[in-house]
């Protein structure tokens, strides 16, 4: 039973949340690289126009960290676990609920322009943290980034469920999965890396969870980070 002074209070993982927002803001620090970011809407699966999937990467890390240091370090040093084909513009003070991060993705950093979007920082905790993506983003999706107890140690753990956002999304999804692949296994081979768990086998499921396309939502192209980021570099010149 919830007493009235419980009610008053709100739930009790309520400061894991983000607060409710119509359009997503990014800090003045990070205006150069979230102009693809700065007064969208977040998109979730069902504002997206592609098939839906579940895809997951993990990878054991045995006994060498807990799952809530290995939370602690990832939500501190978020991207510096990347890959050099991206670049995290996220706080100094690591992920917090209610963050929006501009981010860059494409080709490794410094060769050439990359796709400029961001995320919203949805939940976070002492073992997870979820992002939203915003109107634009390659993907409509939840992503949830957590660390785990199982019989071997820890598991560190990707979980995503994504729609390509819109049609000429879709149409690269073949090049972008395996992109998109190879991106978050290179997370998570860092990752385990920085634990001192060097070489380690980095596993992927990925599964087609609905094969229907939201053709109501192909006015999404009008948002596309790819056009947009393309028109940014061309004008800013």
């Amino acid at each position: 039973m919830t007493t009235d002074g419980q009610a008053a209070k709100g739930p009790r993982d309520a400061a894991n949340w983000a607060a409710n927002r119509e359009r997503l803001e990014v800090n003045s620090d990070a205006r150069e690289y979230g102009y693809n970011v700065d007064g969208m809407r977040v998109a979730g699966p069902q504002q997206g126009f592609g098939r839906l999937w579940q895809r997951t990467f993990w990878v054991d890390l045995g006994p060498a960290v807990t799952p809530q240091a290995l939370i602690a370090d990832w939500r501190a040093h978020f991207g510096d676990f990347w890959p050099r084909m991206g670049r995290f513009h996220g706080a100094v003070s690591g992920i917090a609920p209610g963050d929006v991060a501009a981010l860059e993705v494409g080709l490794p950093t410094g060769t050439g322009p990359a796709l400029a979007t961001g995320v919203l920082v949805l939940y976070a905790d002492d073992t997870s943290f979820s992002f939203m993506t915003p109107e634009g983003h390659m993907f409509a999706a939840m992503i949830t980034f957590s660390g785990e107890s199982v019989t071997t140690g820890t598991r560190a753990q990707i979980r995503m469920l994504i729609r390509t956002s819109d049609p000429l999304f879709e149409l690269g999804w073949p090049f972008i999965k395996r992109g998109e692949a190879d991106f978050w296994k290179g997370t998570l081979a860092n990752l385990a890396a920085s634990h001192g768990v060097a070489g380690a086998t980095v596993e992927e499921e990925t599964e087609c969870l609905d094969p229907a396309r939201l053709w109501k939502n192909w006015r999404n192209i009008r948002h596309n980070s790819g056009i947009r980021s393309a028109w940014h570099i061309v004008t800013s010149r």
